[in-house]
């Protein structure tokens, strides 16, 4: 399956630097509710999500003959997606201002008791998030739901890394203290998956 997928991709790709267009079309439909996602988790307005989104397609088709993916074309453009981000942020300097978190992802599965304390737990965990300080709650969300190394978190917040590290330390104290009455559950959670 992952072969398949793989080969599925290259196809693409090399269809993309023969300036094939239905290629591009193909890419664009397959991913473009990905972007706008990667997108909306570090700005909440749908409007300028999708025109961010759009702009990362455009750079996708201007880099085509340029563009090695080492690992996959998903996780190629959801990078690109939050660099765009990033780059509209910092150019409105979005870093001192209010900034949403995204949500955390807990499954609905299970009992009715469980939904309700994944819900009530999700609730919390956002809550949380919100009380973070601006450029602490970017720095964890580019942490943990972008998966980005400190070193590229630093270039992208043109900071150091020592501040990422301090930053990082900043918010996963708060958190703790935060959400002590909850921490067997994210145990549990994370432990087992769910």
């Amino acid at each position: 399956m992952q072969v398949d997928r793989l080969h599925l991709q290259q196809q693409l790709l090399h269809r993309l630097r023969t300036d094939d267009k239905g290629a591009l079309q193909e890419i664009f439909q397959d991913n473009y509710q990905k972007v706008c996602g990667a997108i909306f988790r570090l700005i909440k307005d749908s409007v300028i999500v999708e025109d961010l989104a759009q702009e990362v397609f455009f750079r996708f088709w201007q880099k085509r003959h340029q563009i090695e993916i080492t690992s996959s074309l998903d996780a190629y453009l959801r990078r690109m997606a939050v660099n765009e981000g990033l780059a509209y942020l910092r150019s409105r300097k979005y870093f001192t201002e209010e900034i949403e978190p995204h949500s955390a992802q807990i499954s609905d599965s299970g009992t009715a008791e469980d939904s309700y304390l994944h819900s009530e737990l999700e609730q919390n965990i956002r809550s949380a998030i919100d009380g973070l300080p601006p450029k602490c709650r970017m720095v964890f969300q580019l942490s943990r739901y972008e998966e980005m190394s400190y070193q590229e978190i630093a270039d992208q917040m043109g900071i150091s890394i020592k501040t990422v590290e301090n930053q990082m330390g900043k918010a996963l104290k708060i958190l703790r203290q935060e959400l002590h009455g909850y921490l067997h559950i994210l145990l549990l959670i994370w432990l087992f998956g769910s």
